[in-house]
């Protein structure tokens, strides 16, 4: 007798328009264009209230609200919230075959980095989305304070999490690196919007006439993830593209040589602080086999321990974008950092102390060079 011949059901993706910011009007001014703009789509919205730790998910289309539920989370931060439920609703939605598209309107500063990683990096999670586009929207009107600013979310009232410290401009220049098209409630000042242009990825829209959004051409997958992820990676080898000429400037500070340790720290401010965003790489020859992340933006800066160079060539580069006059002091504060020639050639003796003062942000030495 034959073996039965079990047929492969065909699966089909529905493209996922993800909408992230740090304020609600220019969120749900991009998703509601977005929606009306696409036909059959549903939107869904997640929203966190951190004093009460719930989690709050409306679905809707053009007929109505079809699901309005509240959950309660154990920790209310958007890790939890993506694992426990954004993710699985999509992928819920999506199965569902009712609709055609999806746009998804993320919690208050909550990066579309989650989202797209876990879909993108584990497609079984979510077999039936494909994450289309990226739309990071903000208000026209307050571009330099939100990209620039040293303003706190837990000041504004939009921490994800009770403990969540993060600054505005950290999490908003970050979501319009990683967005596929930014949207403005209006138009900013020129020196604003080269702003955006200059962190955004080459050749991603900035729209500032909700109507002129073309959600369609976003559905239909303009998203490409590893050009994203390279844009956003904190190693960047290759060379950046030129600013239009405006009021901003970007700084490109590359070197084969590491960090001083000590002069990093007396350093710091003057390399991170004020009205800017800075990113990037660097090591240290206290730890050779690691890369330190660099993280700064609205005054203030963070370093982390990322991955290993995995035998590649270590290199210190952190790129800065600001609107002030403050570019000499930054590239003088730089310089500084830098180990010395005299320093290289006698760093055998320099480093034989097991500590280097970066603990407390890199954990203990394990190596020294």
């Amino acid at each position: 007798m034959a073996d039965k011949v079990r047929p492969r059901l065909s699966r089909r993706r529905i493209p996922v328009v993800l909408v992230t910011g740090v304020q609600e009007s220019a969120m749900l001014a991009a998703s509601l264009s977005l929606q009306l703009g696409l036909p059959q789509a549903v939107a869904v919205r997640h929203t966190i209230d951190v004093g009460r730790q719930v989690l709050t998910r409306v679905v809707s289309d053009v007929t109505g609200i079809v699901e309005h539920e509240e959950i309660n989370l154990a920790h209310a931060c958007v890790s939890c919230a993506i694992r426990e439920d954004i993710v699985p609703t999509l992928e819920r939605v999506a199965a569902q075959g009712r609709w055609k598209s999806i746009v998804a309107c993320l919690p208050i500063a909550a990066e579309a980095v989650q989202v797209c990683r876990v879909v993108c990096w584990a497609p079984r999670n979510a077999p039936h989305v494909a994450i289309a586009a990226v739309v990071t929207a903000l208000d026209g009107t307050t571009v330099a304070g939100d990209l620039l600013g040293d303003d706190l979310l837990d000041e504004r009232g939009i921490a994800t999490a009770e403990d969540d410290r993060r600054g505005v401009a950290e999490v908003s220049s970050a979501m319009v690196e990683y967005a596929d098209l930014v949207s403005l409630t209006c138009e900013p000042d020129p020196d604003e919007t080269a702003l955006v242009r200059a962190l955004a990825r080459p050749r991603v829209p900035v729209v500032t006439d909700l109507s002129a959004l073309d959600a369609v051409a976003l559905t239909t997958g303009i998203r490409h993830h590893e050009s994203v992820e390279h844009w956003v990676s904190n190693v960047r080898r290759g060379a950046l593209p030129p600013l239009d000429s405006s009021g901003v400037w970007r700084l490109d500070l590359r070197s084969d040589r590491s960090f001083h340790p000590l002069r990093l720290q007396d350093e710091i401010v003057n390399l991170g602080g004020g009205p800017r965003r800075s990113r990037g790489c660097f090591w240290v020859p206290t730890r050779p086999n690691a890369v330190c992340v660099w993280d700064g933006a609205g005054g203030q800066a963070s370093i982390g321990a990322g991955q290993t160079w995995k035998g590649g060539q270590p290199m210190t580069r952190i790129t800065v974008v600001g609107l002030d006059d403050g570019a000499a002091e930054i590239v003088q504060a730089f310089n500084r950092c830098l180990l010395t020639d005299e320093e290289l050639a006698s760093r055998g003796r320099l480093w034989n102390e097991p500590w280097d003062g970066l603990e407390p942000w890199l954990g203990p030495i394990s190596h020294v060079a």
